[in-house]
């Protein structure tokens, strides 16, 4: 049991130690001497923040992931994102924070996520917040600003509510220094500084600080550390989105009602009648563009703001300056982040009206996975998450899901050479040896036939989310433990009609990628029982072992000696290509396969490794099915679909091998079953 103490002990061990301790400005200054770093601008720190918390280079991929995404080690992995694609997506985002960081252009252009609804725009949005939040907790994250104190005591007219007033943009406290001053310290900082871009800051205060600071000038007669040490304070800045600081999002309200005061701010009604309407001290920086200052700005459905509306942003981004009504131009630091789906997109892409905006943008698209197993992640992650009842998910269940959704997402092959399942599995890693399939070709050729991009329509992972999660109940209420791909497939069937974001006019191809995914898992499924019904340890290892005893022959042209009689033979064709022909290894690639498998071995040998055919995938395979084929004749089928014609105990072995591959009893049941009805009827095709 949790105790009041323990708890409270818990939380003072989260926050920073000098959170509420404040300090003078010469301490700042020294500190800055310390650890140049703390003056950073948003771009930068939020740079710092992606490889803080743990980078990796992936070499094939040419890109670096960031943990932030793949790992996310502060919720220990519930919030990781999947797909190659996705991981270049972040790539790309963080390398314009990282070009911002060091002043190549970036830091003045709107970092426009683009993507379909679903792809994780909002999550990775959500994620980054997350992320900077507590990176400004940690000491190699610590920003500072400050606040005025004891006005009272030099202006008649100050309000006694404001004697201690907080930096109202919550800038920081270097900006306190006069320009010329203040790049001098820079220059020393930068002299000290350990990074990949340089410390720059000549901001000028907001109205109202700059107000405090002429009128404690004045009184001091203009002696700059007399303000300093009498009336200004320097205290810790944390980010955090629920107090409106360094991070602040913004979204889209009725066109009607929409007012750039939510973005700029607007005059504090309650202090006209202390101070008067045109006093910097009645207004209030209360504006999104205002909160977000030193932080992240992040506007949700951007692109649905009216064009008048966006205007703001052209500044902001720009120029790094707001303008509120009434009031002078205001310096601002932030990362200003955006993102919005497709239909908007294209409704402002033809926009000359906002051929500006555009300049300002870079798009960073967001796509769905096109990785099939990568895509089950995103489900198996949901079940993860969610309080999911005590059932079974059989094989290929997610990953069959998975595979309908990417196929609504590629562009289709053309030529014909190539098929759209064998698209998909190519893009996943799945190129038998023998296909001729170039992966970047097929992304260049989909990239000159995408409208915008591959990957950026399609069926969302949100709508194959919600029918699993659907088929899981369903099952759940007909007391059937598991879900399978079979029940799963009738309810994406079932309801794709009745999901609004499919257009009508794709009804007819999704349906066909349906049964294109049921084939695929037919395949599965029957693999999956034949390995259970034929698998024999020791057979496959003899049948291996004269594999490569005919291999070698045939290689070295020499004959095969039998092992009972004694008697020399010529290699078995025959036999060698009833195995290679069990993979589709056509006869003018024979001598490939049969020299790679030799190397295969002679390579294990060399390790001081004996020969063991299950150990390589492909001859395993080639094995299995050719023991299955040598067996198939003498196993009754039709029993399998009716378990009153099976003797109890084969069918229980064969269930227990299929659990051994992960089905349940009554999955494995049921995928015996199934596999029984397809093998049967082909048999009889084939009669």
């Amino acid at each position: 049991m949790e105790t009041l103490e323990e708890l409270s002990k818990e939380y003072r061990s989260t926050i920073p130690s000098d959170l509420r301790r404040t300090r003078s400005f010469e301490w700042y200054l020294q500190e800055l001497y310390d650890d140049p770093k703390i003056a950073r601008n948003a771009h930068q720190r939020l740079a710092d923040m992606f490889d803080y918390y743990g980078t990796a280079y992936d070499e094939e991929a040419g890109i670096v992931e960031y943990d932030i995404a793949a790992e996310d080690p502060l919720g220990d992995g519930e919030n990781t994102f999947y797909g190659r694609i996705i991981h270049e997506a972040i790539h790309e985002f963080t390398n314009k924070v990282k070009s911002g960081a060091r002043g190549l252009g970036p830091e003045k252009r709107i970092k426009l996520l683009l993507g379909p609804v679903g792809s994780g725009k909002s999550d990775f949005d959500r994620q980054i917040r997350r992320y900077f939040e507590d990176y400004t907790t940690r000491e190699a994250g610590r920003m500072y600003t400050f606040r005025w104190t004891g006005l009272c005591d030099v202006l008649p007219d100050q309000d006694p509510a404001d004697d201690v007033v907080r930096s109202p943009m919550n800038q920081d406290p270097i900006v306190l220094l006069p320009l010329e001053g203040r790049k001098r310290v820079i220059d020393d900082l930068n002299d000290r500084l350990d990074a990949p871009y340089t410390i720059r800051n000549e901001q000028a205060l907001d109205p109202a600080s700059e107000f405090y600071m002429d009128a404690l000038l004045e009184h001091y007669d203009d002696d700059l550390q007399a303000v300093l040490e009498n009336h200004v304070e320097v205290v810790r800045l944390l980010a955090d989105e629920n107090k409106r600081q360094a991070v602040e999002t913004f979204e889209p309200k009725d066109k009607k009602n929409q007012d750039e005061t939510e973005l700029t701010g607007d005059v504090n009604y309650s202090k006209i009648a202390v101070y008067g309407e045109s006093d910097p001290r009645a207004f209030d920086y209360s504006g999104a563009f205002c909160n977000a200052n030193r932080g992240i700005f992040s506007g949700e459905e951007l692109l649905k703001l009216q064009r008048e509306f966006l205007y703001d942003f052209l500044h902001a981004s720009q120029e790094q300056t707001i303008k509120p009504k009434n009031n002078p131009r205001i310096d601002i630091d932030q990362v200003i982040v955006g993102r919005t789906n497709m239909p908007e997109y294209r409704d402002k892409k033809g926009d000359e009206k906002m051929e500006a905006f555009n300049d300002r943008t870079k798009r960073i698209d967001f796509p769905y996975v096109l990785q099939y197993e990568e895509e089950a992640e995103i489900y198996r992650k949901m079940l993860n998450n969610a309080d999911v009842p005590d059932i079974h998910v059989e094989p290929h269940t997610l990953e069959m899901a998975g595979l309908f959704g990417v196929l609504t997402r590629i562009e289709e092959p053309d030529g014909g050479t190539v098929s759209v399942v064998q698209k998909a599995k190519a893009y996943n890693g799945e190129i038998d040896e023998g296909e001729d399939i170039d992966v970047k070709k097929l992304r260049d050729e989909a990239e000159e036939t995408a409208d915008i991009g591959e990957g950026m329509d399609g069926v969302s992972p949100r709508f194959i989310g919600d029918e699993i999660a659907e088929a899981i109940m369903d099952s759940m209420h007909r007391e059937r433990m598991f879900l399978s791909p079979l029940t799963a497939f009738n309810h994406l069937e079932g309801n794709l009609e009745n999901h609004g974001s499919i257009p009508e006019e794709n009804f007819e191809t999704y349906y066909r990628y349906l049964e294109l995914v049921r084939e695929e898992y037919k395949e599965r499924a029957i693999e999956d029982v034949r390995h259970a019904l034929a698998y024999d340890l020791d057979e496959i290892q003899r049948q291996g072992e004269k594999y490569m005893d005919h291999v070698m022959a045939y290689i070295d042209d020499d004959t095969v000696e039998d092992s009972i009689t004694g008697r020399e033979s010529e290699p078995d064709e025959t036999f060698l290509r009833a195995v290679e022909e069990k993979l589709d290894v056509p006869a003018d690639r024979k001598d490939d396969f049969r020299q790679e498998v030799a190397n295969w071995v002679s390579r294990r040998a060399r390790e001081g490794e004996t020969f063991e055919p299950q150990d390589n995938d492909r001859l395993r395979r080639a094995l299995e099915r050719k023991l299955w084929e040598d067996k198939k004749h003498n196993i009754n089928f039709s029993a399998l679909v009716s378990s009153g014609d099976l003797d109890d105990d084969e069918r229980n072995a064969w269930v227990d091998a299929l659990e051994e591959q992960g089905y349940s009893t009554e999955g494995a049941k049921e995928v015996l079953e199934f596999a029984g009805a397809e093998v049967a009827k082909a048999e009889m095709e084939e009669e």
